[in-house]
């Protein structure tokens, strides 16, 4: 890989440029609000998962749920992931 700061890297690529966390701006009033909005989506959505499994009528119903629910979330992921690759 050339030495080209403006070059992507996948994750997890080396080498890395240290970030100096110090000369970042941080309003941690701002940081522990976006946390909290995340952790808020993450909940409201997991919360939702957890309603829908939880109206199956047998845990045979509710592991064809769940994997109905993994297959749709991992072709989410696929579809996003070949969307960003295009994007580069």
């Amino acid at each position: 890989m050339t030495s080209n700061r403006e070059q992507h890297r996948r994750p997890g690529e080396w080498p890395i440029t240290p970030v100096d966390l110090d000369a970042q701006p941080m309003d941690h009033d701002q940081l522990y609000v976006k946390r909290a909005e995340e952790r808020a989506l993450r909940e409201m959505v997991l919360d939702s998962i957890r309603h829908h499994l939880a109206q199956q009528p047998t845990p045979a119903a509710i592991r064809a749920a769940a994997t109905t629910w993994k297959n749709a979330i991992t072709s989410l992921a696929d579809e996003l992931i070949n969307t960003r690759r295009s994007e580069r």
